[in-house]
């Protein structure tokens, strides 16, 4: 089973006042980046991997989706999402993503936000996407990047002495498998995975690789929240869009 940190109540908490700043990361670069990299959403049916409140959900439907499922690990996040963005074309379930083989529907398109790093069996994930995707389907995720999830206690950096970040360290980049690390004070597993890992897997598994993106801040980004001028050094997510073939 999937790492779930996110039904616990204080976690939870913190995870919301983030993603409802402004300046959050999702905000002003990771979802800015995916919105660009979005297919045509017109009469399609479309998953969302890891939905959380269900804000992506709700934007797929009036990008002119016909019917949108999200799911979740967390029981916590399906409540939110539920009450928060509901609509009779949305459904969303409590599922393990890697449990989707569950879902006896067919997708054009699948979504995954910055939850694939959670995932411990990368490839199987990967087999299961393309069987519930239709032909010629688009599996579009973003994920954190190799650069930051190498390190065994997580992202650090080389700091002068007021502070400033001047560079990111790395090590053990090429050592694949969990990372257990401390986020927002709780006990948190995500899973490494090398840059050519994640591509090889990808094509062995029939995925034809259609954009890689490494999400700078714009300069509206910078405006909004500067010391997002550290993504320069190393960033935080990768995103990746693919096409079953």
């Amino acid at each position: 089973m999937s790492h779930n940190v996110y039904d616990d109540g204080s976690f939870f908490e913190q995870y919301n006042k983030i993603r409802n700043k402004a300046e959050s990361y999702n905000n002003t670069i990771e979802q800015p980046s995916m919105k660009e990299l979005l297919p045509n959403l017109q009469n399609k049916a479309v998953l969302d991997l890891g939905c959380g409140l269900g804000c992506n959900c709700m934007d797929f439907l009036e990008k002119g989706a016909a019917k949108v499922i999200g799911v979740d690990i967390s029981e916590k996040m399906i409540d939110a999402a539920k009450k928060q963005s509901e609509d009779k074309n949305v459904e969303y379930i409590r599922l393990d993503m890697q449990n989707i083989d569950e879902i006896e529907e067919k997708f054009d398109f699948v979504y995954s936000s910055l939850a694939i790093h959670y995932i411990f069996d990368f490839e199987g994930l990967l087999k299961k996407i393309y069987d519930i995707l239709n032909e010629n389907g688009i599996f579009l995720f973003s994920q954190e990047h190799p650069l930051a999830t190498a390190p065994l206690e997580g992202p650090s950096w080389i700091k002068d002495e007021q502070g400033k970040k001047l560079s990111s360290t790395i090590s053990n980049y090429l050592e694949n498998g969990e990372r257990n690390i401390k986020w927002l004070g709780e006990n948190t597993t995500k899973h490494h995975r090398t840059f050519s890992y994640i591509i090889n897997s990808l094509v062995e598994n029939s995925f034809s690789i259609e954009k890689i993106v490494e999400p700078a801040p714009s300069a509206k980004a910078l405006e909004i929240a500067p010391f997002m001028y550290d993504e320069f050094h190393r960033p935080t997510a990768i995103i990746i869009k693919a096409q079953r073939v």
